[in-house]
């Protein structure tokens, strides 16, 4: 049976390798919050990983997650097994009271991109996100720590701002998957097809679709702009850089013409850097 430490060990290296734009904020946090959240990351990486390792085989993906949640319930009960994260898992839902539903509603989220469909609404996009992003933001929100319950539904709100720009930075690659997440009901209104989205370039109304979407997004991180003062003091600094990071990626797809479908836009190594000091001393 892996030992705490070298569960939690476990846990920051696949937060390290593969967290990019969570990572650096993680670095502003005392050593436990660093090693809790990273135990949270690896767990929500496992499950990406369970449904895309399987690649078409969506009885094979869907079984496995089924398999990921009975593992996730006997944790939660202290029954670590054998996968390495488990006691890191353990130890941080426990010391921080974390509510369990959050970790079910990551794992439906997961499961319902085996199925996906393209939402109809924006209130269909939206419980997407909840469940995906949001859900996650709630179990961080625990680790941050928070006195007032005004948090919370600013946690749902800064989950929703993520998933966004996350939608609007991989429109091209899920399209050349299958996956278009963007609603129905905005294409029509902009004379989009979801065809298109294969394509190398956006011709003006894809554009003009992508803008309304990326004001949407705009419009949760401004609802969500006073949930650093919420969070514990020694908490703020990770806070105030992870929403700097995915804010200053939105300002990044926004200049480059919203010219998502023949890249991927990111926001430089230096940049982020800038994001943290900024965030210490704000």
């Amino acid at each position: 049976m892996t030992t705490l430490a070298d569960s939690y060990a476990h846990c920051v290296r696949i937060a390290r390798a593969r967290a990019r734009n969570f990572y650096y904020s993680f670095l502003l946090l005392d050593q436990q919050r660093r090693r809790s959240i990273c135990a949270l990351y690896a767990f929500n990486r496992e499950c990406d990983d369970l449904s895309d390792e399987r690649g078409h085989d969506r009885a094979a993906a869907r079984q496995a997650l089924s398999g990921w949640r009975e593992q996730l319930e006997a944790a939660l009960h202290g029954d670590c097994g054998a996968h390495p994260i488990w006691p890191a898992f353990h130890d941080t839902v426990t010391r921080y009271a974390i509510p369990p539903r959050f970790f079910h509603e990551m794992i439906d989220g997961v499961t319902s991109d085996l199925d996906h469909s393209q939402p109809r609404t924006f209130d269909e996009l939206y419980a997407y996100c909840y469940r995906v992003a949001s859900a996650v933001g709630l179990s961080v929100l625990h680790i941050f720590g928070f006195e007032s319950a005004d948090a919370l539904p600013q946690a749902e709100k800064c989950g929703i701002a993520f998933q966004l720009t996350n939608i609007l930075r991989d429109v091209g690659e899920d399209a050349r998957m299958g996956r278009v997440y963007l609603p129905a009901e905005d294409l029509d209104r902009f004379g989009v097809n979801a065809a298109s989205f294969r394509d190398s370039t956006g011709a003006g109304q894809f554009r003009e679709l992508m803008r309304f979407e990326a004001e949407r997004a705009r419009r949760y991180y401004r609802e969500c702009a006073g949930l650093p003062a919420l969070v514990h003091r020694e908490s703020r600094p990770s806070l105030r850089a992870l929403i700097g990071i995915y804010s200053r990626l939105l300002d990044r797809i926004e200049a480059s013409d919203f010219d998502v479908l023949r890249r991927r836009i990111r926001v430089p190594a230096w940049e982020k850097c800038a994001i943290l000091v900024r965030s210490l001393i704000s």
